[in-house]
């Protein structure tokens, strides 16, 4: 789970390198679930300055790569304006087509506690 935003600290940089690493020794990553300011990381319209990383792109080259479940938590990215096409139906309102990086998708805190209940563990980043 990661829950900070990707411009306050490292804390979506170092999920990603943790994810990547167990990936590469054969561990499987059932889901990554960002949430309170961590569904930024997973917004189209975050875009940092040239000169440093996009992790959120890096998230969705790796979901692309290594089939990963990324969710961005509906209720926290709705607080934050931070919503797909199918939420904004939901709460009636009208995002921006696409809002969310390829790769990732919102949902409730339901896939969090299905997350912990398979795993052998939840790490928080």
């Amino acid at each position: 789970m990661v829950s900070e935003g990707p411009a306050q600290r490292q804390s979506a940089e170092s999920a990603y390198h943790f994810a990547q690493a167990a990936l590469a020794k054969g561990h499987e990553v059932i889901r990554v679930f960002f949430y309170h300011d961590g569904v930024h990381v997973g917004a189209r319209a975050s875009t940092p300055p040239q000169d440093e990383r996009n992790i959120g792109a890096q998230w969705s080259a790796l979901a692309a790569e290594q089939g990963l479940d990324l969710v961005v938590c509906v209720a926290a990215a709705a607080r934050r304006g931070v919503l797909d096409e199918e939420a904004g139906r939901r709460l009636d309102q009208a995002p921006a087509p696409g809002s969310l990086l390829p790769g990732f998708r919102a949902a409730g805190l339901g896939q969090l506690i299905e997350s912990g209940i398979d795993a052998d563990r939840l790490i928080v980043f």
